[in-house]
């Protein structure tokens, strides 16, 4: 039986590969119909995607989870449980404008959406949270005392849609037994940390669970964060996730016992390989599926605690990626599965994420079904492929792993 609305259950995962049973999706829905060729390459998406079959894509998608007897959770429905809570309500109101646009246009958005509570439930102010607010939508249209609407036409955005609330993956990242939330570099998607924080700290679901509160910190970014297996953790370090993030980071992981071993993995500072799981992903308790691109070029850098519990950090000296991971993990061989059969298939199936898999369970993956060389690889190694369609979902550069934050996973090594 699902949790009630009183009740709470404890989360945590200690790997990419236990068998998922929770996880958390969000439903693209009225935040992508506000990308426009003006606004799409700030907020990050490299298209405008047909929104109604996002919809039916990622309905396909939450579909082949359930079949498999995941629980998905919609991060929307979670939001506005929360917001039912009058402090989240107080909470989220006051953190929605940064500052930014002067204080005049901070009250007035501020007031706009304790007009909104005052009149509708709380669907309808999460709706504005994700959808954003346009000027002429600002008290109904009606005139604001400010320089910044007075000057802005009317349908510039005071508040930005959040389309990249899409990709759960980012915003927050579960561990044995107690989720991070991160802290996201790119302007256009912050206030998605303060959304996933405030359902973490508020709705009775995760009551009582532990947290490591990061959206003030570092930039460290849920696609960077990789559990190779249990207490080994990579963090990628790159376009998203600074050296400073993964530093404190990994001291946290070492300090608490959630690691032994960190592994810093430096990668290319470009839009096609922003976060570590656009290069690999795991689909077996010692296989990755790899772009070949970097498979030979790629590091990392082992970081352990200096005595166990101490927040004294040693850092080797650098090694191959897949060498230092199966050392690591206590492993003979961490085995690569390459992206296509050829350099160019590969950069192709990468750009559209054919290693950004979602592993279900030790050697099942979920998988762009337009990948056709990449998933054929799979399948000649032994993993069994669940095919979703992307051609919409994939505007914004994420495949099913992006798509998803599990929230529980069954421990390696646990009866299934």
């Amino acid at each position: 039986m699902a949790p009630t609305m009183s009740q709470s259950r404890e989360y945590g995962a200690d790997s990419e590969v236990g068998r998922l049973r929770t996880v958390i999706l969000h439903r693209p829905g009225p935040e992508l119909e506000r990308l426009t060729p003006g606004n799409n390459d700030r907020l990050l998406f490299d298209g405008i995607p047909w929104v109604a079959r996002a919809q039916e894509e990622h309905d396909a998608f939450a579909e082949v989870l359930r079949g498999r007897g995941v629980e998905v959770l919609h991060l929307i429905d979670l939001l506005a449980e929360t917001l039912a809570d009058p402090d989240a309500r107080d909470h989220v109101i006051e953190t929605t404008t940064d500052g930014s646009a002067g204080p005049a246009l901070g009250d007035a958005v501020r007031d706009h959406l304790r007009g909104v509570l005052g009149e509708a439930a709380p669907e309808e102010l999460t709706r504005l949270l994700v959808a954003g607010i346009r000027n002429d939508e600002l008290r109904g249209g009606r005139a604001v005392h400010s320089l910044v609407t007075s000057l802005l036409p009317p349908q510039a955005f005071l508040v930005d849609p959040l389309p990249n609330l899409l990709f759960t993956r980012d915003s927050s990242v579960w561990l044995p037994d107690r989720v991070l939330v991160t802290t996201l570099a790119m302007r256009a998607r912050r206030r998605e940390s303060q959304l996933t924080g405030l359902v973490y700290r508020f709705h009775p679901r995760f009551a009582g669970g532990r947290r490591i509160e990061g959206h003030a910190h570092e930039h460290v970014e849920g696609g960077d964060v990789l559990l190779l297996a249990p207490g080994v953790v990579a963090l990628g370090v790159g376009e998203r996730t600074t050296p400073a993030g993964a530093e404190r980071l990994a001291r946290q992981l070492l300090t608490a016992g959630l690691a032994t071993t960190v592994l810093a993995v430096p990668i290319a500072q470009e839009r096609a390989t922003m976060h570590l799981d656009t290069v690999c992903t795991m689909v077996d308790v010692d296989r990755v599926v790899m772009y070949p691109g970097v498979a030979d070029t790629l590091t990392a850098y082992a970081v352990t605690a200096r005595e166990p519990g101490s927040p004294e950090l040693v850092v080797a000296p650098p090694e191959p990626f897949l060498a230092a991971a199966a050392k690591a993990m206590g492993i003979e061989r961490l085995h690569r599965i390459d992206t296509g059969l050829d350099p160019v298939t590969a950069e192709r199936e990468q750009w559209d994420d054919g290693n950004n898999t979602l592993a279900l369970e030790p050697g099942v993956a979920v998988a762009y079904e337009r990948n056709d060389a990449t998933n054929a690889r799979l399948e000649e190694a032994g993993i069994e492929v669940l095919r979703i369609a992307g051609s919409e979902l994939g505007s914004g550069r994420g495949g099913p792993r992006c798509l998803s934050c599990p929230v529980l996973r069954d421990p390696l090594g646990a009866a299934g």
